[in-house]
Parts: structure tokens; C-alpha cells; sequence
């Protein structure tokens, strides 16, 4: 097969069906052989159905159904792993990125002779404290982590099938894309391209602060480090305080009364203290989760053409 086009849904419902006419025009253009992969990520709404109706009808569309919602990420992985194509072009379905961007990516791939072509907004797009909060996101992570990721990357991306195996090598429960992306390596081009906005996000201010922490503790020990040297911070501070104190009751008779800072010093210390379990506390419970290995995803079922279906048990 020479072309896969990986998407998930999740409340897509109202899009799904200009995004697969858009797309399958784009794939026609390149390609008879193939596939369109929708992975149902618990959607509440009626994407489901919708995307049955459409694996009715036409044989290039397969339909993953997981048993859950698992998150965006992970269903990307899942379809990932599922897709046959020499080449995997990962997009959303809700028309925020445009299905025509499968051209342009896959002329600039054949152009500049690279495993990846993927998008980053021109502008980042959504309203003022959303641009403001990502663009913090991406440059606070880029600052700590050893894998930096391009600012204001989007989901579109066309990868070829070699880079697809190696990505989905990556055993991570706690996924963050963006990430494993920079970390698996090989050539990859950057194309600037416009992301439009719908005027509504699934991922809320809680979500973003869970991807955040996420994505800080599964690329970066930065904050263990930090905790370590602040920790000798903070003693050096005190014992300097101590032999100050020591010396003027010592040589000058003074007596400090100090309620109020040693309340003070007590909160903050103690609040410190907290922190800084915390920190340690994540990623030990990130250890935990690792090492139960258990699957990121759940898939209830799969639907696909017999005829697909057969060429791949003829062809492992």
C-alpha cells in the first residue's frame, strides 16, 4: 500500500464527512492504493456512526473503535500502528488543518528527500491568552528538556514508513507526541502553514496543565535536579543565618525575638518541602505506570474491507 491517512475522532462529528471528501480527493490525486484510518477515541457524539456509514461505502476506509477515551496521543499511536502505507500522513479531522495540506507535504517530501514533512503554524492561532499560554508552553519545555520541539507545531505531518516503525517503538504509557516525534530523529522538513480556528478547543485549562507536567516529566529530570540544588540552597542559607545569629549573641549580646519569621519560615519551608516531594512524587507514580506495562489503548473493534484484509494476510 502506498499512502495511510491516520485521524481520530472525538465530537468530529459535525466535520467528518467534508473531511473525508476533502481528503479522498487529495489521496485520488497521488494515488489509488490507499487507506483512510479513523480511530474512534470514545467519541460521545455520533462519529462513530458516521464513519461506519462511510466504511460501508467506500473500501479504502477503515474504522479503529477503541473501548474508551484514551486521549488524543494515544489514539494517534494507535492508528499509527495500524497504518500499512509506504508513507502516513497524521491529521486532524477537524478541519482546523486543511486535508489539502496532503499535497504540499507530499511534494516538499519528495523534493527535499526526508523521512517527515510536518506543519507549524505561520501564527499561532485561538485568542490571546491562548497564544500567549502555548507559546510559554513550548519555549518552558524547550528551556528544561534535552529534546527541544519546534515552536507552534501542529498535527499535520507526513512520515514515511520507516520513521512510522521506528516512532511506534517508543513504549511510553504516558504519551507525549511532540516529543517522541523529536526523539525518534531521521530528516525531517518544516513547512509554515495556516491553522484556522473553530472558536472552541477539547482541551481545557486542566488539560493543558496535565500535558504540561506530562511532557516536563517524560523528557526532562531538569526538575530533580532542581530540587537536589535548592535543597543545598536552602541549607546553605540556613547555616549562614545560624552562625550570624550565633556570633551577635555570642560578641554583641543581642537576642533576636522572631515569632512572626519563624512562622513565616516554618510555612514557607514546609510549603517547599511539599513542592518538592510532589515533583518527586510524579515521577515515581510515572514509574509505577511504566512498569505495570499496560496497553495505552483498548481497541473493541476494527473495521475493514475483507479484501484489504486478505492482502494483509497474504503480505505479513
Amino acid at each position: 500500500m502506498q499512502l495511510s491517512i491516520v485521524t481520530t475522532l472525538y465530537n468530529s462529528s459535525p466535520y467528518l464527512i467534508e473531511f473525508y471528501e476533502r481528503i479522498s480527493i487529495q489521496a485520488q490525486e497521488l494515488t489509488n492504493d490507499y487507506e483512510i484510518i479513523f480511530v474512534n477515541d470514545g467519541s460521545p457524539d455520533d462519529s462513530l456512526e458516521r464513519a461506519l456509514n462511510l466504511f460501508q461505502h467506500d473500501q479504502h476506509v477503515r474504522v479503529i473503535d477503541l473501548s474508551r477515551n484514551f486521549g488524543h496521543h494515544k489514539s494517534m499511536m494507535t492508528g499509527l500502528m495500524h497504518a500499512r502505507g509506504e508513507l502516513v500522513f497524521l491529521i486532524d479531522s477537524d478541519l482546523e488543518e486543511e486535508p489539502e495540506l496532503l499535497g504540499e507535504f507530499h511534494k516538499q517530501f519528495h523534493e527535499s528527500d526526508v523521512d517527515v514533512v510536518y506543519g507549524v503554524q505561520k501564527s499561532r492561532k485561538g485568542n490571546f491568552i491562548e497564544q500567549i499560554s502555548g507559546n510559554l508552553f513550548y519555549r518552558f519545555f524547550n528551556l528544561i528538556s534535552s529534546y527541544p520541539v519546534p515552536l507552534n507545531l501542529i498535527t499535520a505531518r507526513l512520515m514515511s514508513q520507516r520513521y512510522v516503525k521506528a516512532l511506534i517503538e517508543h513504549k511510553d504509557r504516558e504519551i507525549f507526541l511532540a516529543g517522541l516525534w523529536a526523539i525518534t530523529g531521521f530528516s525531517q522538513q518544516p513547512i509554515v502553514v495556516t491553522k484556522h480556528f473553530k472558536g472552541n478547543s477539547s482541551y481545557n485549562i486542566f488539560s493543558k496543565i496535565s500535558i504540561l507536567v506530562n511532557s516536563i516529566t517524560s523528557f526532562s529530570n531538569t526538575p530533580l535536579i532542581f530540587v537536589f540544588y535548592l535543597g543545598i540552597l536552602i541549607s546553605s542559607l540556613a547555616g549562614i543565618a545560624a552562625v550570624i545569629l550565633v556570633i551577635r549573641r555570642a560578641f554583641f549580646n543581642e537576642l533576636l525575638a522572631g515569632w512572626p519569621s519563624l512562622i513565616v519560615s516554618i510555612w514557607f519551608l514546609g510549603g517547599l518541602t511539599i513542592f518538592c516531594l510532589g515533583i518527586i512524587g510524579i515521577y515515581l507514580a510515572k514509574i509505577f505506570s511504566e512498569t505495570k506495562q499496560r496497553p495505552y489503548t483498548i481497541i473493541k473493534d476494527i473495521y475493514e474491507s475483507a479484501i484489504i484484509s486478505d492482502e494483509v494476510n497474504d503480505n505479513p
